[in-house]
C-alpha cells in the first residue's frame, strides 16, 4: 500500500475515534470526586425530576385562589403567602388554629400567651420537632450503647427495644388515647396530681395534649435512632479501645475520644431523618387528640385542601421549605465537622 493511501486510512480511522478518544481522555482527567458525582448523575437527575415536579405544582397551586364549587380558580400570586405570614387566613382554619401565634397589643408591651404559642401550627410543629428529636437522641444514644455491648439475652432485648417503633401509629394512638382518657385512662389521676395533665377533658386541653403526643412519638421512635446511631458504633475499629485502655484511659475519656467523635456523623444521619419525620406530624394527632386540639402544619395542609387548595398549598410549601433549611443547615453542620 502507498504512503498515500496508508495517510488516508490513518485519517478515516481518526476520524471514526475522535470522539470516543477525547471522551475517554476527559474521563481519565477527572478527579475522583467529580468522576463519583459523574456516576451519580443519572439517579440525581431521576430523583430530582420526581421531587421537583410536586413541589413546583405545589408553588403553582399556591399562587391561586382554588375554593372547590366555586368555578375557576384565581390568580392571586404571593396573596395566599401574605395571608398567611399577616395573619389574613387564619379565619379559614378549623377551630382558632393560627399559623403564626396571634400577639396580644391591647397592652403598652405586646407579648403572647401560652394558648396564643399552643394555638400556632408553626409553633407547635417547632416545638414538637425540637423537643421529640432531642430526647428520642439522648435514648437512642443510650439505647444503641447498651445494643454494642456483648451479654447473654442481647438478641431478646434489641428485639424488644425495636417493638415499639413497629406499631402502626393509628395503633399507636389508640394506645395512648386510652392510657390518658379521663374516664378509662389509668395514668391520668396520678399525673392530674403533679399538675403535669389536665385532670378533666385532658385530651381536649393543648398543654396535655401536646405533651401526651411528644410522649408518645418519642416512646416509638426511640428505637428508630438507637438503630441508627448503633449501626455509627458497630463500624468504630475495636482495636482503639484496646490500645486506650492500655494507655490508661477511663471509660469516660474512650467515650469522649474514640466513641463519640466517630459516631457523630450516623447521629447527624439519624437526626436529619427524624427531623424531616417529625416535621410532618399527622397521623399520631388525629389519632391521640385532634388537628384543632394540637394544630400542626401537616394538619392545616389536611384541613384546609377541600375548602381552599391555594392555601393548603402555601402552608405545604412553607413547610417543605422550613424543611429544606433545617436539613441544609445540618448537612452544613455535617460538612463542616467533617473537613
Amino acid at each position: 500500500m502507498s504512503t498515500e493511501g496508508q495517510t488516508s486510512v490513518a485519517d478515516r480511522e481518526s476520524k471514526r475515534s475522535g470522539p470516543l478518544v477525547a471522551i475517554t481522555r476527559w474521563l481519565e482527567n477527572l478527579g475522583e470526586t467529580a468522576f463519583a458525582y459523574l456516576l451519580l448523575l443519572p439517579v440525581f437527575v431521576l430523583l430530582g425530576s420526581v421531587a421537583l415536579y410536586p413541589l413546583l405544582r405545589t408553588l403553582e397551586l399556591s399562587m391561586f385562589v382554588n375554593i372547590l364549587g366555586t368555578g375557576e380558580p384565581e390568580f392571586v400570586g404571593l396573596q395566599n403567602y401574605i395571608d398567611l405570614f399577616t395573619g389574613a387566613s387564619n379565619p379559614r382554619f378549623p377551630g382558632s388554629t393560627t399559623f403564626l401565634p396571634l400577639v396580644e397589643t391591647s397592652s403598652s408591651f405586646p407579648f403572647v400567651h401560652v394558648e396564643g404559642w399552643l394555638r400556632s401550627a408553626l409553633i407547635v410543629t417547632l416545638l414538637f420537632t425540637f423537643v421529640s428529636v432531642f430526647f428520642e437522641t439522648i435514648i437512642g444514644f443510650g439505647q444503641a450503647l447498651i445494643l454494642d455491648q456483648e451479654f447473654r439475652g442481647r438478641s431478646w432485648v434489641r428485639t424488644a427495644i425495636i417493638i415499639p417503633w413497629a406499631i402502626p401509629i393509628v395503633i399507636q394512638g389508640m394506645i395512648f388515647y386510652l392510657m390518658f382518657h379521663p374516664s378509662t385512662g389509668f395514668l391520668t389521676e396520678y399525673l392530674a396530681r403533679w399538675g403535669i395533665v389536665a385532670g378533666t377533658n385532658t385530651l381536649n386541653d393543648p398543654w396535655s395534649a401536646v405533651l401526651i403526643i411528644i410522649v408518645a412519638d418519642i416512646w416509638k421512635t426511640s428505637a428508630f435512632m438507637a438503630l441508627l446511631i448503633l449501626a455509627g458504633l458497630q463500624s468504630v475499629d475495636r482495636s482503639l479501645y484496646d490500645v486506650a485502655r492500655v494507655a490508661g484511659a477511663t471509660r469516660w475519656q474512650q467515650f469522649r475520644m474514640i466513641t463519640l467523635p466517630l459516631v457523630l456523623p450516623a447521629v447527624g444521619i439519624a437526626v436529619l431523618f427524624r427531623t424531616i419525620d417529625a416535621m410532618r406530624i399527622y397521623g399520631l394527632i388525629d389519632s391521640v387528640s385532634s388537628c384543632t386540639v394540637v394544630p400542626s402544619l401537616s394538619c392545616m395542609v389536611v384541613e384546609t385542601f377541600n375548602t381552599n387548595r391555594g392555601l393548603s398549598s402555601a402552608v405545604a410549601f412553607v413547610t417543605a421549605a422550613i424543611i429544606g433549611i433545617l436539613v441544609t443547615i445540618v448537612i452544613y453542620q455535617q460538612y463542616k465537622e467533617g473537613i
